[in-house]
């Protein structure tokens, strides 16, 4: 113990923060902790609509935070450029000189053996160019990892399913998907596509997915614009902050007022959608417990949860429990953090390499 604490020591990645025993006998035991500068890491938030930014020391702490939105029309360069830009403004901002890991969450598949972002319909190509100009541009470790993926680790480690080794999260946003926890680890499938839940058929679409269009699928159901358009359909105006989705923002003002019947009813059809791919994946895998996520399941909250659970209890044989996201906006954020620092810390606290 000596000699690792020794070598520790010399590396930098520990110091001396105090001492104990001095209610005995004999000289004080000295105690050490992480030196929390040693080691900077970047998290990022990659959304079709914009870039999200944190910055932190190696223990986690939040030393810097930003972002940028990047219009439709931007081109791949363009937008690439703003992103790395905005990555080393919050780096500067937070003192640190390089940085030793980047964590990034966005949509779409991840392949399981390269670890990169594959072609995913519907999305930006600055996506995928992003991750290549941050691996140039920054001296550090750059993973990239599914954005639903991130936030059911986040929740798992620091929101609503802290006390659930096993559980699915529903991402409802721009997108719909899932990411599945079995034993307390993340399940991605043979070719990293466990979750993608929005090509899943279900009734009432009047179509079929196709294997490069989820239209027709669970999306067609509870991907932001169907629901929007639901919301519409029952006479509801959005009226919450300007940089909210517009179905989110519909989804929270009915769920202020669960009591006016106009906004009771859509969320008890919306509820009666959610309900169908939850049911289905419920039947699958048997979790015990469904987070609804994204950016319209924190904005239904409890309220919604609520609705989809009483669902699931007439739908299916299996006791699912319903709950919604404790996190926030800040789940991807959170996740990619958490996935730096743990192979920040791992790569520096591990064994020297022989």
């Amino acid at each position: 113990m000596a000699d690792l604490v020794e070598r520790l020591t010399a590396a930098g990645l520990i110091a001396v923060v105090g001492e104990s025993g001095e209610q005995r006998r004999g000289p004080n035991a000295r105690l050490y902790g992480i030196v929390a500068d040693r080691a900077h890491l970047a998290a990022l938030d990659v959304r079709t609509e914009g870039v999200s930014v944190v910055v932190s020391d190696l223990l986690g702490a939040e030393l810097a935070r930003a972002s940028v939105p990047i219009a439709d029309d931007t081109g791949t360069g363009p937008a690439v450029e703003q992103a790395v830009a905005l990555v080393e403004r919050a780096a500067k901002e937070a003192g640190a000189e390089r940085l030793h890991t980047v964590g990034i969450g966005a949509p779409g598949l991840i392949d399981p053996a390269t670890g990169e972002l594959r072609d995913s319909s519907g999305l930006p190509e600055w996506h995928r160019r992003l991750v290549a100009a941050l691996q140039e541009r920054l001296p550090a470790r750059v993973t990239v990892e599914n954005e639903t993926n991130l936030a059911a680790l986040a929740e798992q480690r620091e929101g609503a399913a802290r006390d659930r080794d096993t559980f699915v999260l529903l991402w409802l946003g721009h997108g719909t998907g899932a990411a599945v926890v079995l034993d307390g680890r993340l399940r991605r499938g043979a070719s990293g596509g466990t979750g993608e839940i929005g090509f899943l058929p279900v009734p009432g679409t009047g179509a079929l997915p196709s294997a490069t269009d989820c239209e027709g699928g669970f999306h067609s159901l509870a991907g932001s614009a169907a629901i929007a358009r639901l919301a519409r359909e029952h006479g509801l105006v959005a009226a919450g902050p300007a940089h909210e989705p517009q179905a989110a923002a519909l989804v929270r003002a009915a769920a202020a007022t669960p009591s006016s019947p106009r906004s009771a009813r859509f969320l008890d059809v919306l509820a009666d959608r959610l309900a169908i791919g939850a049911a289905a994946v419920v039947a699958v895998l048997d979790p015990g417990c469904v987070v609804l996520a994204g950016e319209v399941g924190q904005a239904g909250g409890d309220v919604l949860a609520a609705r989809v659970e009483e669902r699931l209890v007439r739908m299916s044989p299996l006791p699912a429990e319903v709950r919604a996201s404790t996190l926030g906006g800040d789940a991807v954020l959170r996740g990619a953090l958490l996935t730096a620092r743990d192979g920040a810390q791992d790569e520096l606290f591990g064994p020297s390499p022989r």
